[in-house]
């Protein structure tokens, strides 16, 4: 077995970044706003989520988006991945289509941010879904790079 170097804690840190994004997506999606709609008054409801998802959001921009970009970045520096190899078919193609939805997604987590700061709750909810379901794209896609 070799041992654990360098490229692979890049390759870890930006996993682990992955799963946390969208596993937070997921736990706040599935599970925390539904207990609080049903056990937290509304007044206290509206509180809660409000601060949970500025939380989320503090932390998407202060620890995820840099690690994503940092560790991403120095993979495709590694691997050697130029601006032309991004229209190859195979791994180009697909880090593009990867690149291009994680954007994406991250002007939809933004939109849904000042959507429900603005106090547009149904405008709030469908970025939510966009976000969380463009998340799930990114992995899949993630997913599907070649091996190289």
């Amino acid at each position: 077995m070799d041992t654990v170097g360098l490229w692979s804690l890049v390759r870890f840190a930006h996993v682990a970044g992955a799963a946390l994004w969208v596993g937070g997506q997921l736990a706040l999606s599935l599970v925390i706003l539904p207990l609080a709609r049903r056990l937290l008054p509304p007044e206290a409801k509206d509180t809660f989520t409000a601060r949970a998802g500025r939380r989320f959001g503090l932390l998407t921009g202060a620890v995820f988006l840099p690690v994503q970009l940092a560790t991403g970045w120095a993979m495709a520096w590694h691997k050697g991945v130029t601006w032309a190899a991004l229209a190859d078919p195979g791994y180009g193609r697909t880090l593009t289509a990867k690149l291009g939805l994680f954007a994406l997604v991250m002007l939809a987590a933004a939109g849904h941010g000042i959507a429900h700061a603005k106090g547009r709750p149904e405008l709030a909810r469908a970025l939510a879904v966009v976000s969380l379901a463009g998340s799930l794209g990114v992995v899949l896609l993630a997913t599907a790079l070649p091996v190289t």
